[in-house]
């Protein structure tokens, strides 16, 4: 496998090639599927854009159901600083090689990261799912540049995200009376089938339970590094 993009060069040539692929969607087959997640965290303070070489620890998770299976944690070094539509070059070597050493692959993969909703319409949540050949979702908190009201503040309400006409996500209210998340579609999944496998694995917190916890193992072993 080619190594990730070192260069916004790279990168832009990149992801322009994913965009313009149709790969065929995926949807789940009856049952929750095998749901997994993925972190990156920096050390506690941490302001600005960074610098290659940053200290970072990444954390993967599989979870079925309400019943975590696997979870993994590595320690790394960020290779490049961040910049808007670039986090792939800072991020994706890192949340690639946590995923990877999972005993077992999940059947979709959450990703604190945009998809579509992209400049070049190709998000590290896209970017990832492509690499690894697993399904995947962004999930985060702000959407990046495509344009949506907010959903009635009422749980599972849903509003789309568009860039232009093309529906590339959605607002979801997860947790009455808290923003929503914006749930972005990634590698091989389209808007609805996103929606559904985040509301199916969000509990009682904002977050879905397997970001939830990808984002909790990655800062409980930032903070054991620290003592």
């Amino acid at each position: 496998m080619d190594p990730w993009p070192r260069t916004p060069d790279e990168l832009v040539e990149v992801q322009l090639r994913l965009a313009a692929l149709t790969p065929p969607l995926w949807h789940p087959s009856g049952a929750v599927p095998r749901v997994g997640a993925c972190f990156v965290c920096f050390p506690r303070g941490f302001e600005g854009p960074g610098a290659p070489g940053d200290r970072a620890w990444a954390a993967a998770v599989v979870t079925a159901g309400k019943r975590e299976i696997d979870v993994t944690v590595i320690e790394g070094e960020a290779p490049a600083s961040y910049r808007p539509g670039f986090l792939a070059l800072r991020e994706g070597p890192l949340l690639e090689a946590a995923v990877r050493a999972l005993p077992l692959l999940p059947e979709v993969l959450l990703v604190d990261a945009t998809g579509r909703d992209h400049p070049r319409r190709a998000g590290l949540a896209l970017h990832l799912g492509a690499r690894l050949d697993v399904p995947s979702i962004g999930v985060t908190d702000r959407a990046l540049i495509a344009e949506g009201i907010w959903p009635p503040d009422e749980p599972r309400a849903r509003s789309p995200l568009r860039l232009g006409n093309e529906v590339v996500g959605y607002w979801v209210r997860t947790v009455k009376g808290a923003r929503p998340l914006a749930v972005h579609i990634g590698w091989r999944t389209d808007p609805q089938t996103a929606v559904e496998i985040v509301l199916a694995v969000t509990a009682e917190s904002r977050t879905p339970d397997p970001l939830r916890l990808a984002r909790r193992a990655a800062r409980e072993r930032r903070a054991h590094a620290a003592r």
